[in-house]
């Protein structure tokens, strides 16, 4: 699929920043106060330490890939997904022994794609980590039909609203079925008999909402069609290798169960870009130019095809446009042809885009002198997920041939963020109106952990992430040990 390029003078033009109603620009520095960033971001530094770096403002929800209609083939949309959406920070213990395993996510606000790993454990389906393929409760987070539960409520409450959740299952046939059952999601399941074979697109977005066939769930374990009623994943997905070999640069290999990424008898693709050992400051600069880079190097590797899910860690941490906005370029290139979802023009032909209006002046911010640290806000204690609608784009139109991008760098304007988030997945806000100014910003391009050499070269530096390697990297038998005493 093709996609076109801005031109030239508007490339040039990278240094400019989104702007939102209000506040400083993405990627701007900014102060502690949420309100010193405009809608749809927040003012956080790469780690959540004080006195680690300055803060920016960072986008925290992509456009709803929705806003240009529900017309299209499932295949034709691209849905920010969390890793390890379980793993929260913050999550209280469910077992009675303390979690000692380290979070992947701060929250899951603004994603459509969950990537669940569930367990037989104590006589039921957990979400965990796993230490020799069992789990432990020190890494027990979660029962599997709590989360579903809350994915139940979500939902009923949106009926406009397509989940995907991807299961990386260690249970016995029938186990996740039951808990599936035992959710009430059953009724919103789409059908593995429905789903296309040898590569075929999917239904159209509209018709699935319409015959409420709203949740798709994939199991790595083959055999559970019969067993559960879920997918085998891979007959129906190529995905790209996780950990620190993914993420390489240049390179799009694919994991080992995963058919080649160019193989046209699956159409939905599956980018995972998160490092071995979960650490937001390696997640902050992966999710930054590297994503988007690893994006282009993928729709070369598979068969000339955008991703449908792009999964990350602490998707929020980024030096500025970040997950959110490789969610925006990914959706812009698949629907339209653009270089953002923001650009996309209602009603035309493919490669036919709005031009981003010109920012209005706002030099950015001078640097402090020292490094005066506000950390992040306390996450939640339960994972939200929610998004809102796009911005309305300007009028400007430009035509190119899809030829294939090569500068992907296009921060579209934030959605605005819900007013509340009580739930694991909250209903969307109510902002089709605001308007928000469009313009670009090239992220930085330094980066950290984005290949196995540099993340070993960066966890001597960080000394805030020497726990994490001991337990997951160096001693795993340490943990072991603790759980046979317990």
């Amino acid at each position: 699929m093709g996609a076109a390029t801005l031109p030239l003078p508007l490339l040039a033009a990278a240094c400019c920043c989104l702007l939102a109603d209000a506040g400083a620009l993405v990627g701007q520095t900014c102060a502690a106060a949420a309100s010193s960033c405009g809608a749809g971001m927040r003012c956080a530094t790469c780690s959540p330490l004080a006195g680690s770096g300055p803060a920016v403002c960072s986008r925290t929800t992509p456009l709803d890939p929705k806003s240009h209609g529900t017309g299209l083939a499932f295949n034709r949309y691209t849905w920010l997904t969390t890793h390890n959406s379980f793993a929260v920070v913050g999550s209280p213990s469910h077992t009675g022994t303390p979690i000692i395993a380290p979070p992947n996510q701060e929250d899951t606000n603004g994603v459509r794609g969950l990537m669940l790993d569930a367990y037989d454990f104590q006589n039921d389906v957990w979400l965990c980590h796993s230490f020799g393929g069992k789990c432990y409760s020190f890494a027990a987070f979660q029962r599997a039909v709590d989360v579903l539960k809350e994915i139940q409520s979500f939902l009923e409450a949106n009926p406009s609203e397509v989940i995907t959740v991807l299961m990386e299952d260690y249970t016995a046939p029938g186990s996740l079925g039951k808990v599936v059952s035992a959710s009430g999601l059953s009724k919103y399941l789409f059908p593995v008999a429905k789903m296309p074979k040898d590569g075929g697109d999917w239904p159209l977005l509209k018709d699935m909402i319409a015959q409420n066939h709203r949740l798709i769930v994939f199991t790595s374990k083959q055999g559970k069609e019969s067993s559960d009623g879920l997918a085998y994943e891979w007959d129906y997905v190529v995905e790209t290798q996780y950990g620190n070999d993914g993420l390489v640069g240049g390179s799009c290999q694919k994991r080992s169960e995963s058919r080649p990424m160019d193989s046209t008898k699956q159409s939905l693709i599956l980018v995972n870009f998160f490092s071995t050992n979960p650490s937001q400051s390696w997640a902050c600069g992966n999710n930054s130019a590297p994503l988007v880079a690893k994006l282009k190097a993928c729709y070369h590797a598979s068969a000339n095809r955008w991703p449908n899910f792009i999964a990350v860690d602490f998707y929020m941490r980024s030096t500025g446009g970040g997950a959110p906005l490789a969610t925006d370029v990914a959706n812009g290139q698949i629907q339209c042809g653009c270089d953002s979802i923001a650009y996309c023009k209602a009603g035309s032909a493919f490669g036919s885009c709005t031009l981003p209006s010109p920012p209005a002046t706002s030099p950015a911010a001078a640097p402090p002198k020292a490094a005066t640290i506000s950390p992040a806000a306390a996450p939640p204690k339960a994972a939200a997920i929610s998004l809102s609608p796009a911005a309305a784009p300007p009028d400007t139109i430009y035509t190119t041939s899809p030829a294939p991008s090569e500068t992907a760098s296009i921060s579209p304007a934030a959605a605005a963020p819900p007013e509340t988030a009580a739930i694991y997945i909250p209903p969307l806000a109510a902002t089709a109106s605001m308007k928000l100014e469009v313009s670009m910003k090239a992220e930085k391009a330094a980066s950290t952990g984005t290949s196995p050499a540099d993340t070993a070269a960066k966890s001597a530096a960080v000394p805030s992430h020497v726990s994490t390697i001991f337990l997951f990297g160096l001693m795993p038998s340490l943990l072991l040990l603790l759980a046979s005493l317990s």
